[in-house]
C-alpha cells in the first residue's frame, strides 16, 4: 500500500538547503520514491498556511518510506536541511484508513 510524506518547510538559508537539495533525487529514488509536488505557493482554501515549502512524496509501502528517512545517505544530506529550515514531517497511509 502507497503511503505519503507531507514536508512543511520554512527555509531560512537557501544556501545551506540547496546543498540538501543537490543530493536529494540520487538517494531518493533509490528507494522507489516518487515525487509528487514542491509547491513554494499553495493556494490556501481554508485556515493559515505559514509555510514557504510543501513537499508531497510517494513511497510503495511504509518499509520503503522509512528505509529511505533512516538511511545512513539521508540522514546525512538531512543535515543541511535541518540547518537551513524548520520543518514538520508526517507520513499517511494511501489507503483512506
Amino acid at each position: 500500500m502507497s503511503v505519503y510524506l507531507i514536508a512543511q518547510l520554512n527555509i531560512h538559508d537557501r544556501t545551506t538547503y540547496a546543498k540538501y537539495g543537490a543530493a536529494f533525487m540520487e538517494i531518493f529514488t533509490k528507494y522507489d520514491g516518487k515525487l509528487l509536488s514542491v509547491d513554494e505557493a499553495p493556494r490556501v482554501i481554508e485556515g493559515e498556511w505559514n509555510y514557504n515549502r510543501t513537499v508531497l512524496l510517494e513511497f510503495p509501502s511504509e518499509e520503503k518510506a522509512n528505509a529511505w528517512y533512516l538511511s545512513e545517505e539521508y540522514q546525512a544530506i538531512a543535515e543541511h536541511r535541518r540547518a537551513a529550515s524548520a520543518a514538520n514531517l508526517v507520513l499517511i497511509h494511501g489507503d483512506g484508513a
